[in-house]
């Protein structure tokens, strides 16, 4: 009989498994709030066991976010298939399911946390924006972006940081509507710098093509219509 009898677990095992603990607590609490011992209970070993695998509380909290990294990374990857509006919206869909099921540890990441002048961590955040920024240009089929396009890529891509982390704060506008809002925010931004820039402006003409008449773009004209018209 081996019920009741603990498993053995192998070392690097046993370091995802620690992570993946992190992670859970980390999201639904900021990371300065929890503690190695919270971490060792809900792992089911003891706090030095803890340390035998990671020197301390940042490290743990450093592969932690390792982890988030890639996961949020990998909401902005979408196959070039469809209208560019709606896979924006699938974007913004999966970007806030993080975001909602990660919370207090998205908002202490993009604040700071723990980590706070880590350039580990500082660079961990980086590399999410850029993934991110590559991901967008995907989208768009640009390789090598008009100045004004990566400006306003990596602009839009701060601006979704920080409307998910007001949103946070209460959740006070549906997310879906946020979600719909922040497409039109870049399109609206799109649209203003391909004013000043041909090169954009033919790249916008050939995207919007695609766009159908109950797309998220082709709602934005309407409702700028609309509102013009009162």
């Amino acid at each position: 009989m081996t019920t009741g009898v603990r498993r053995r677990m192998g070392v690097e095992e046993r370091r995802q498994q620690l992570i993946g603990v992190a992670l859970e607590l980390f999201s639904r609490r900021s990371p300065d709030d929890v503690s190695i011992d919270e971490i060792a209970s809900a792992a089911g070993i003891s706090r030095p066991l803890v340390y035998h695998y990671f020197p301390g509380k940042l490290s743990l909290y450093e592969a932690a976010l390792r982890r988030a990294a890639d996961d949020l990374a990998s909401r902005f990857v979408e196959p070039r298939e469809g209208p560019l509006g709606a896979r924006l919206v699938r974007v913004m869909g999966r970007y806030f399911d993080f975001v909602d099921e990660h919370g207090p540890g998205f908002s202490a990441l993009m604040r700071g946390g723990p980590a706070v002048g880590s350039s580990t961590t500082n660079a961990l955040v980086d590399s999410v924006r850029q993934r991110a920024y590559e991901q967008i240009l995907s989208h768009m089929g640009s390789v090598d972006p008009p100045s004004r396009l990566e400006l306003v890529v990596r602009s839009w891509i701060s601006l979704a940081e920080s409307t998910a982390l007001i949103w946070l704060d209460g959740r006070r506008i549906p997310r879906e509507e946020l979600e719909v809002q922040l497409v039109h925010d870049f399109a609206a931004l799109c649209a203003v710098a391909a004013a000043h820039d041909e090169e954009l402006g033919v790249l916008l003409r050939d995207l919007l093509k695609d766009e159908p008449g109950d797309g998220p773009f082709t709602d934005l004209v309407g409702r700028l219509i609309a509102l013009a018209s009162r």
